[in-house]
């Protein structure tokens, strides 16, 4: 008899595959279901009560230890206990520990997702004694193909090997296809150039998501960033910033939402969808405003004075020199974003004594060569501080490059 304990995504395509084998199977899972052809178990010491094969499906490190746990009471001697979960070869030695040394114990986590679990075709990663692998191959083998990987704990750890590569490497093409969105380079072509790559099974594996947006969960983002926590290592610097990128995607709430939903958070979380900048090329402002902010792919830029960096009046009573000192500062921020006065979509204008309108049109034009923008000039009866004369703001259109 197989009992089989957990019925995730993957536990339960699985637990149906020894039904249809013919095995006699017994199921539990912590929120009740069921699988046709399988005895249901209210507890984990009860479905595994008299099983010669138990068989854990599980999420994480802690859940495989607390279930076992539980199963215990319920275990037989000589029963033999395949843990198919990830959950790293540490964990699988206190798995050891812990059970009664008179039950086996396999690790044996699996390379696929949903669809070969159902079909068959998963690579099961088998690591443990001679005998106790002996024991449950044919079992094993319902589930696609066997790879022996070594003694007790070598299946967990060339599990955590193989995902430190295969992980990282669909957040790299995310990244990259991000990257392509930014900069103007159109993602098919460059899914078609990647395809003729090295890298071109996995790109045609994601070339739908990038297309049509991610699948129904065949694997959890939430799960890829806890193997990742596994497999942490100081030789994985790129391992390890995939991890922190899929944490915060997991924080974001995408956890239970299929890996490849990452293609989609790293897009939007390239930069904040409101962005306040203050370059160092002008002087800071009081810490009641911003320079700028950009949102999207415009660029509003506050009003400019003439204030020099220690807050004094340019250009007191000469309208050319502060319009001109005006021009410079919105010059110095919109470059800043890579932007020109060209980019500019809008600009409003306001002066203290309309009649100077003429001194400031000069100066402008130095800078606006081009067709002008949209434009709205106003007198008021005076700025924020005495002196001033003029201010100006603007709104830019940023470039594609950005």
């Amino acid at each position: 008899m197989i009992s089989f304990l957990g019925l995730g995504h993957m536990g339960a395509p699985m637990a149906r595959r020894l039904v249809e084998a013919g095995h006699k199977v017994t199921v539990w899972n912590r929120t009740p279901r069921t699988v046709e052809g399988a005895a249901a178990a209210a507890s984990p010491a009860e479905a595994v009560a008299g099983a010669d094969v138990v068989i854990t499906m599980l999420s994480d490190p802690t859940a495989v230890k607390r279930v076992l746990a539980d199963a215990a009471p319920g275990l037989r001697s000589g029963a033999l206990v395949v843990e198919m979960s990830t959950i790293g070869p540490e964990a699988v030695a206190e798995l050891r520990d812990r059970l009664p040394s008179q039950v086996g114990l396999v690790d044996a986590p699996v390379l696929g997702s949903v669809q070969p679990a159902a079909d068959g075709t998963l690579t099961v990663l088998a690591g443990g004694l001679p005998g106790d692998l002996a024991r449950c191959r044919a079992v094993l083998e319902v589930f696609g193909q066997v790879r022996e990987a070594g003694g007790p704990g070598a299946g967990a750890a060339m599990k955590l090997a193989v995902m430190s590569a295969l992980v990282p490497a669909q957040v790299l093409l995310a990244e990259t296809v991000a990257y392509a969105e930014a900069t103007g380079v159109d993602t098919g072509a460059l899914l078609d150039v990647l395809g003729g790559t090295p890298l071109g099974t996995l790109v045609e594996r994601v070339r739908p998501v990038v297309e049509n947006g991610p699948p129904a969960t065949r694997y959890a983002l939430g799960l890829a960033a806890k193997d990742l926590v596994l497999a942490s290592h100081e030789r994985q610097t790129l391992a390890a910033a995939a991890r922190d990128r899929l944490l915060d995607a997991s924080a974001a709430g995408l956890g239970e939402a299929d890996l490849t939903a990452v293609f989609g958070h790293v897009g939007t979380a390239r930069r904040p969808r409101v962005e306040k900048l203050n370059p160092a090329s002008v002087p800071a402002t009081n810490g009641y405003y911003s320079h700028a902010a950009r949102a999207g792919d415009l660029l509003f830029v506050s009003g400019q004075v003439a204030l020099d960096a220690e807050g004094r009046v340019v250009g007191e009573g000469d309208m050319r020199r502060q319009s001109e000192h005006v021009m410079e500062l919105l010059a110095r921020i919109l470059a800043d974003q890579g932007c020109t006065f060209d980019d500019v979509t809008h600009i409003r204008t306001h002066l203290t004594d309309m009649s100077l309108l003429h001194e400031y049109g000069s100066v402008r034009s130095r800078y606006f060569t081009g067709q002008p923008p949209a434009s709205t000039t106003v007198e008021v009866s005076r700025l924020f501080r005495p002196g001033l004369l003029i201010e100006v703001e603007v709104i830019a259109a940023m470039p594609a490059s950005r």
